[in-house]
């Protein structure tokens, strides 16, 4: 009878050179053993699993161990060492990369639906990215990759991008968010979905690191909605002079088109200007001079009673009569006009 030689691990350790290999199944063939005292290595980054007969049986942080029962308990339970580690076995290694997988894509293939407070039910498209790494590589191995040798960013992509866009819409909604604030408030609305997606993320063994819209799109005339709010709160408090300036332009243009002006039309537009430029008044023009000796002869203000005129501060009388507003020359005791006493 052929005896098959065994083929005894010393070291057990894996360096992963892709940087896309969440988990690694070490290599073992048919003759592969371990036994009592063998190495194992695990890496800065890494998680070491041991399983046997398809049970997940010791993890292992990162560290250099000596394989023996006091560091193996559970797999120590299973093939019943009552008396301790002595002969080799085989059993099933896996390396769990725990490090962050960074520049993760996420986009809409179709458009969803979101209900917004200003136009009603719209469609909307978004891409972006995000990373997410393992913190529980037990629970991730139970719920997402089982006993396959290799499992690639790759393979789950696809299925966290399809998680991401179900929840999508409700992350909108719960955020409170318009149409008009997801443009504006992007970031904001990252940390949002950060926190709401992260529970999903955490059910599989992972956490979400990080999560950024990088762009939403919406239907044109959303667009053109969204573009017009924007620039009007560009102009903020210079919203009066913009709009005064622009019924001053609409009055200039209308009056150097004599076709547009003389119809009602035109007529009806430019009472509307008028009307709404109202609104600043003009400055008082000065009465004329009325005459007489109760009114300024300068500014036509009643003077009657008063040593001063109130409108522009001259002394009565001087410089004129004050009953017919004559000059008068210097020292005339009457007005040569009237024959007013000065």
């Amino acid at each position: 009878m052929r005896l098959i030689s065994r083929q005894l691990l010393k070291v057990i350790e894996y360096v992963d050179k892709r940087h896309d290999t969440i988990i690694y199944k070490f290599p073992m063939d048919s003759r592969a053993e371990i036994m009592n005292g063998s190495s194992l290595t695990v890496r800065e980054g890494q998680v070491a699993i041991f399983m046997k007969d398809g049970r997940i049986a010791d993890v292992f942080a990162p560290g250099r161990y000596k394989l023996h029962t006091a560091n193996m308990p559970v797999l120590t339970s299973i093939m019943n060492w009552t008396k301790g580690f002595k002969s080799p076995f085989r059993c099933d290694v896996y390396f769990v990369d725990t490090t962050q997988f960074n520049g993760q894509k996420w986009g809409t293939v179709n458009p969803f639906t979101m209900r917004d407070r200003e136009f009603g039910m719209i469609r909307v498209r978004g891409f972006g990215k995000y990373s997410f790494r393992v913190t529980d590589a037990k629970l991730f191995m139970q719920t997402m990759a089982g006993s396959q040798k290799e499992f690639t960013t790759d393979m789950i992509t696809e299925h966290l991008r399809a998680l991401i866009l179900s929840k999508l819409t409700d992350v909108i909604a719960g955020s409170g968010f318009s149409a008009v604030d997801l443009s504006s408030k992007l970031t904001e609305f990252n940390k949002i979905a950060l926190t709401s997606l992260q529970v999903d993320f955490n059910a599989m063994g992972l956490a979400l690191a990080t999560f950024i819209v990088e762009s939403l799109s919406f239907p044109e005339e959303v667009e053109r909605a969204i573009d017009k709010s924007s620039s009007l709160g560009v102009l903020g408090n210079q919203m009066h002079n913009y709009t005064l300036k622009a019924k001053a332009d609409a009055m200039r243009d209308a009056a150097n088109n004599p076709g547009m002006a003389g119809t009602v039309f035109g007529m009806g537009m430019m009472g509307n200007i008028a009307a709404g430029m109202a609104a600043v008044p003009p400055p008082p023009a000065p009465q004329p001079n009325a005459g007489g000796k109760n009114f300024c002869p300068d500014c036509g203000t009643n003077i009657k009673g008063k040593k001063f005129c109130s409108g522009c501060g001259k002394a009565v009388g001087a410089g004129g009569c004050s009953a017919c507003g004559a000059k008068m020359k210097p020292n005339a005791k009457f007005c040569a006009e009237c024959g007013t006493k000065a």
